[in-house]
């Protein structure tokens, strides 16, 4: 057990971690489980077979209320808010004027107001970019007063359904609120791990209590945030701060699927004209790509992308091993013209140059929920 950092902050569920044997480390200002006794690789594989876990109270949860939120919030987000339906939920970024991206988000329509879910480095920025545009007539409330977990895996729905009726028949994407031992949760259909599975919002008091009765089902461990990156790499899902950052654009990360279609036609959010006619025209200079070293040497995040001439092309972003892929996996940007599925280019590990393939992401498919 790791000795306490009295400088990091703890989220409502760190006794329970400590109880658990997590190792503890320093992440986004607070104080994480990094992985349990059963460790990183153990955990990453239990959650991709029946069902993990995850504390992510460190992230932002926000409410907006007043006549035209929505349509306010699409002044500063490329995602569809304005015909987003009620009790859906959608996933957009945050965008400067030079069209790079200054956080991902899950944005929510509820009955009455608005409920995001911002990343934990980014929360405090996020807010004052909020504030700073906010028009009047509309208010946004910061919700410290919540947990935040995420119960992912294919039997997920299954354990969930035990405390909450219904919960196995929601939709990708769907939010409901719903009542667990006595609590109002916010209940998502979505995670990071490429899983089916549920986000709970849960008041603080209540979030040891209702985290260990998930812990007692026979299906559920807990993940820490090694298992949570291997998860999220695997099934090509970006990490803010490193594989998209304000540097790079909707359209160099791999991400225009998430620009609603009337919002490239109308714009209107910050940096449009930019992200458009990189869109149209292709001219950037630079796209995140998935990459398969060979061998079993992992590429780390940093590590140098050559062509066959030793020049530098690009960099990798994220990398490590894929558990259930069951080898080295990467992602990161490189020059267009070595972007296609399938082009050699080498890696730059420990003074060797380690042959490598573009390749396409997932590398392991995404089992999110279907209706059918």
């Amino acid at each position: 057990m790791s000795a306490d950092h009295s400088d990091e902050l703890k989220t409502p569920l760190y006794d329970l971690h400590r109880k658990l044997g997590a190792k503890m480390v320093p992440f986004a200002g607070y104080n994480m489980p990094v992985q349990y006794p059963l460790g990183v690789l153990a955990e990453h594989l239990h959650t991709r077979k029946a069902a993990g876990l995850f504390d992510v109270s460190h992230m932002g949860q926000v409410v907006l209320t007043g006549t035209g939120a929505d349509k306010w919030l699409e002044t500063l987000v490329p995602g569809n808010i304005i015909d987003l339906k009620v009790n859906r939920t959608r996933y957009t970024m945050f965008t400067n004027e030079q069209g790079g991206i200054l956080d991902d988000l899950m944005i929510t329509k509820r009955e009455n107001d608005i409920f995001l879910v911002v990343n934990a480095a980014c929360k405090t920025q996020d807010i004052a970019h909020m504030r700073a545009n906010l028009p009047n007539g509309i208010e946004l409330t910061e919700l410290n007063d919540r947990a935040l977990i995420a119960l992912q895996g294919p039997k997920a729905a299954e354990v969930l359904a035990r405390f909450v009726k219904g919960a196995d028949e929601m939709a990708f994407m769907e939010f409901k609120i719903a009542t667990i031992m006595g609590a109002e949760c916010f209940i998502t259909r979505a995670g990071y791990t490429g899983e089916d599975g549920h986000e709970i919002s849960i008041p603080n008091d209540k979030a040891e209590e209702i985290a260990k009765a998930l812990l007692a089902e026979i299906e559920v461990e807990a993940i820490g945030l090694g298992a949570r990156d291997s998860l999220r790499l695997e099934v090509g899902l970006c990490l803010y701060g490193h594989d998209i950052t304000q540097n790079t654009t909707p359209a160099e990360g791999a991400l225009m699927w998430s620009v609603g279609k009337r919002r490239r036609e109308e714009g209107g959010f910050p940096g449009a004209n930019i992200i458009m006619s990189q869109f149209k025209s292709g001219s950037i200079t630079k796209k995140r790509v998935g990459i398969l070293p060979s061998g079993k040497t992992p590429a780390r995040e940093h590590t140098k992308i050559m062509d066959a001439s030793g020049n530098k092309i690009g960099e990798i972003t994220s990398g490590g091993f894929g558990p259930t892929f069951g080898a080295p996996v990467a992602m990161g940007y490189v020059k267009p013209e070595f972007a296609e599925n399938g082009t050699e280019v080498f890696l730059a590990v420990r003074k060797k140059l380690i042959p490598a393939k573009i390749a396409a992401t997932p590398f392991v498919p995404q089992n999110y929920y279907r209706k059918k």
